[in-house]
Formats: structure tokens, sequence, C-alpha cells
């Protein structure tokens, strides 16, 4: 499969449009019919109906595989660049919003460092397809366990750190008073889903065997401070790391002390030492 013509079919049923694909890619309509027809001659199937334009039942199933495919290509691209790079003059560190502990932004080189904050899942791409020389990510696991990362390349990983978890909620809680607290009798909760400003609602659920943890409210942004304000106000309980959950007026911090669960974080990096592996092994030794 020429992934040429793969990147084509993933932007035409992105913008469900061959007009606004060309104009995207730079060719001509003509020249994206015909690359979507030597495609589909190729895998033996339609792939797209063109009136209106949408994926087919086998062009779903292609797009499942198309972004771990197209990352892929991409991360193999970047890690051979790597390697024949002239040596580096900055760093760009990728990191989750929660990773950013004070002790790891202390260990950070007092110079020379671009700091990107991403949504977690895009950390381990953003490394792998050069996007950033670094990355932090982060979650939630058993004491000593390794973070699952997605398959995106070949990644080198070092733990940098565990920490306890807190429960934030309302001051007015029935629970604020509590010493520590289950995880479990917390199931059937409002909770905030904040996926890149707190732990991911998915994650609790994987710790309490797959159940509970509804969404009261969604928060889309990275503000650890927006996060715990709208705990304040209400609006749900939130997860968060010990050095995260800072109490604000109105809010009360409560440990997680059942199951046995820390905010782990983990630093990321691709390519053979040298250049930001230097940089990473000598940030992994000062935390």
């Amino acid at each position: 499969m020429d992934p040429h013509l793969l990147r084509t079919y993933v932007t035409v049923a992105r913008l469900a449009s061959f007009s606004d694909a060309a104009r995207e890619l730079g060719y001509t309509q003509s020249a994206v019919s015909q690359q979507i027809a030597a495609l589909e001659q190729d895998l033996g199937a339609p792939l797209l109906t063109r009136r209106p334009v949408a994926p087919t039942a086998a062009g779903d199933r292609l797009l499942e595989h198309a972004g771990p495919l197209l990352l892929r290509l991409d991360a193999a691209r970047a890690d051979v660049v790597r390697m024949a790079a002239a040596p580096e003059h900055g760093l760009t560190l990728a990191t989750a919003a929660t990773a950013l502990a004070p002790r790891v932004l202390a260990a950070l080189p007092p110079s020379g460092v671009t700091l990107r904050v991403l949504p977690r899942d895009e950390v381990p791409a953003a490394v792998a397809t050069g996007t950033a020389d670094l990355g932090l990510v982060d979650g939630l696991a058993a004491p000593s366990d390794p973070l699952r990362l997605p398959d995106v390349a070949p990644l080198t990983t070092y733990g940098v750190g565990e920490e306890p978890v807190r429960v934030l909620l309302p001051d007015t809680h029935p629970l604020a008073h509590r010493t520590g607290l289950r995880l479990g009798d917390l199931a059937d909760a409002r909770w905030l889903d904040a996926p890149d400003a707190g732990l991911p609602l998915a994650q609790l659920r994987a710790a309490n065997g797959g159940q509970g943890f509804r969404r009261a409210m969604r928060y889309e942004g990275t503000d650890v401070r927006t996060l715990t304000a709208l705990a304040a106000a209400g609006h749900g309980l939130t997860l968060l790391p010990c050095s995260a959950a800072t109490e604000v007026p109105g809010t009360v911090a409560v440990p997680v002390v059942e199951p046995r669960v820390v905010h782990r974080t983990e630093l990321v990096y691709a390519g053979a030492p040298g250049g930001a592996a230097a940089v990473a092994e000598a940030l992994v030794g000062r935390l």
C-alpha cells in the first residue's frame, strides 16, 4: 500500500470533500480522484461514496489502521533525520499538564528549553515524530508499575517519580472531613471529566474494575487551576497528584487509601544516546 495514496485518502475522508482535500494537499481535484481510485484498485474495495463523500465500511476499517501506520512512518523518518542532524542548540520538552510537578520543574536545565504542554495522549507521538526532543507522560498506576504507552515508535522510558493521589472535593461535601477515601466508594459520585488537566476518568474506572465514574461536566483545557475552581464550585470531583491538589478556598484534598495507586511520571525520548538523550539522562539523575 502506497503511503502517499493513504495520506490522500485520510485527507479526503477527514474533509469529506475531494476539492477541499486538493486545496489542502496542493493537488488538482482530478489528481486526488486518481489517487483514491488507485488505492481502491490496489485494495480491491470501494473506500468512499461520492455523493456525499463518506467512507464505506471498508473505508472506515482502513481509517482505523491509517492513523497508526502514518504515525509510524513519520516516526521512522524523524528517527533517521535525528541521527543525521547537527548538534542541538536547544531542547523541546512536550509534557502533560499534570506531569509538571515542582520537583520536575526544578530539575529542568536553566536555559535552552522550550516547554510545550500537550494533551496527555499526544506526548509520545510528538517525541516519536520529532516535534519534541523529550516527553513527560503521566498517569495512574500501581506502585512501581510502568505506564502503558501507545505503540507509536521505539521509545526509551525512565520512571522519574511517583506520588500519592488525592480526591479534590468541595469542603461542604459529606466526605470532605474523612482522613482517607476508597475510590470504589466514589464510583457513583459526580465527576469532572478533565483528561488533560486531571487524571482521566478511564484510568479511575480501570482501577475500579471498569465500573462507575460518570461525567458531570467535561473540561477540555490543560489549566489545573481552572479544574480546581470547577471542583470548588461544586461541578464535580477530580483526582489529582498530591503536588497538584493544592487546596483552594472551598475545597479539601483527601488521600486515596484504596486501591494502592500512585501518580507516576515517566520521561520518554527516541533515538540513540547523545543530544537530547544525554540531557534526559542528566535530568533523570537530578530527579
